[in-house]
């Protein structure tokens, strides 16, 4: 088998944060969403793994390259506009061949991985395996019908009055046949050529599409409110461990990584929580489900709950940082007049002087 991912999109959702930045690229516990997906799709045995790029592209390719630091090798295929998930197969088709593959959107996040998804579908003889999971507002999603048997009847791609809340995750697997069906469908009033339009034509030519129904969590980090609930699951689900130095006077406990370079000083850290490489925490708390990247200063201040990227400096803050999301290279000080409430989501490079 192969693998697919797509990384094409803009991520205006994500705005400002992803103004300037591929949305796969902002880390999660430290670690960029992307990477995620392709250690996923490497731990269920494919080694031969194809990345959609858009605008972004430049990005994306330097920072993952050939694909040898996790043992895969990646063929990058530019996509020249968003034009829909089934059209980024389309586009594909010369690369993937005649091989099953796995496709899986860059910016998903799934509890458990997909090896056990991979082995079932490589070893059936299914045209295709739709990754399903109950959602609270599948209006926002692709949505599948099942009939009495449990086998899909219909998919509809963000319908108003949805038959069911069972959203598909951005995990599929097909055989060469999807190329029959991203080849006949039209356009949406969207103007995609839409992957549920092409599942359906599958199961309405009489393919053997499976659904499977995920019972455990996933995440599309497509928006702020997304990535740090993402962040919490990952952080919680990760073995600790501390390579950085911890003075004497600092508090850290079992559930917190700190990474090699890192320098906690006079500090409280309470888990689940991650420091980064040569980030360096000074006369500080920093709270649970918390991630600060690479690189960072924080020093008289206190934040939870929170995802800071690399390069960026928290000093003098005097009340605590809470459910916010910090750019690259943001330097977040204290400014003396009143009132005072603090909760963010800053944009790469950008400078606040707090009240």
């Amino acid at each position: 088998m192969k693998g697919l991912i797509l990384s094409g999109g803009k991520g205006t959702r994500l705005y400002p944060i992803t103004f300037n930045r591929a949305k796969q690229l902002v880390p999660i516990a430290n670690k960029p969403v992307l990477f995620r997906v392709i250690e996923a799709i490497q731990e269920a045995g494919i080694e031969d793994i194809g990345i959609v790029i858009g605008d972004t592209g430049a990005e994306i390719r330097e920072a993952v390259g050939d694909g040898r630091r996790w043992g895969v090798r990646v063929t990058y295929l530019p996509q020249e506009a968003p034009l829909g998930l089934a059209h980024a197969v389309k586009i594909s088709q010369e690369f993937l061949g005649d091989e099953r593959f796995v496709m899986f959107l860059g910016d998903n996040v799934i509890q458990g991985g997909i090896s056990g998804l991979i082995r079932q579908f490589a070893s059936s003889d299914w045209n295709s395996q739709v990754v399903l999971t109950a959602v609270d507002q599948p209006q926002h999603y692709g949505v599948a019908e099942l009939n009495e048997q449990g086998g899909i009847r219909r998919l509809v791609e963000k319908p108003r009055n949805p038959a069911s809340n069972l959203a598909l995750v951005g995990i599929y697997m097909f055989d060469h046949n999807v190329f029959r069906a991203v080849n006949a469908i039209k356009p949406s009033w969207r103007g995609e050529l839409e992957i549920t339009d092409a599942i359906q034509w599958l199961v309405e030519n009489g393919y053997a599409v499976h659904p499977y129904v995920h019972r455990g969590w996933w995440i599309d980090t497509g928006k702020p409110i997304d990535m740090l609930e993402a962040n919490n699951r990952v952080l919680a689900e990760l073995s600790h461990q501390v390579e950085g130095y911890v003075d004497r006077d600092s508090k850290v406990d079992h559930l917190v990584t700190v990474e090699r370079g890192a320098e906690i000083i006079n500090s409280v850290i309470r888990g689940p929580a991650i420091i980064g490489e040569h980030t360096r925490i000074v006369n500080s708390y920093v709270g649970p489900f918390t991630s600060i990247f690479h690189h960072t200063h924080v020093e008289d201040s206190e934040i939870e709950h929170s995802i800071v990227l690399d390069h960026s400096k928290i000093v003098g803050i005097p009340s605590r940082i809470e459910d916010s999301i910090i750019g690259r290279d943001v330097e977040v000080t204290y400014s003396p007049i009143k009132p005072k409430a603090y909760k963010m989501t800053l944009g790469d490079h950008s400078r606040v002087g707090l009240l």
